[in-house]
């Protein structure tokens, strides 16, 4: 228990009562209704439910979307330069693809020259140097008879 608790006699307090301060409504001034005519006299539908019941109504027309806002026109001219542009680009690339084209093809023609001058040189070099190192002369070999031009070794 608090020392200063007394429950003969109990404490005096100051007790401040704040009364809130009312906020008036705002003054609501209601719109006039106007009838308003329909143009036309929107036809009566009635529907039977599966239950037999007969539902009445008006037919409400289904809400149209907002109109899409026009686009900008697009300048004849800037369409013009948008195409020449990819037009130019597609030349160069194509005149790019040419030339690399006729230099592979003059590179590979070079090479097919080269390797037809190196087999039929060493085919020469065979046929010169192959005859060179023997005598010179026919050798024909007929029964194990060797005739070498107009003489006979047995």
């Amino acid at each position: 228990m608090h020392p200063n608790h007394n429950p003969q006699r109990p404490a005096q307090r100051a007790v401040e009562v704040h009364q809130p301060t009312p906020i008036p409504p705002p003054a609501v001034h209601p719109a006039p209704v106007v009838p308003v005519q329909p143009g036309t006299v929107p036809a009566v539908a009635s529907v039977v439910l599966p239950d037999g019941r007969v539902v009445t109504g008006y037919a409400i027309d289904p809400a149209r979307p907002e109109p899409v806002a026009a686009k900008p026109p697009v300048s004849r001219a800037a369409v013009n330069v948008a195409l020449g542009g990819v037009g130019f680009l597609a030349v160069c690339g194509g005149l790019l693809l040419l030339t690399s084209f006729i230099v592979a093809l003059t590179a590979f023609i070079g090479q097919l020259i080269v390797l037809a001058a190196v087999i039929f040189g060493g085919w020469i070099a065979v046929q010169v140097l192959g005859t060179s190192s023997r005598s010179s002369g026919t050798t024909v070999h007929i029964r194990r008879a060797v005739f070498k031009r107009n003489h006979f070794h047995g």
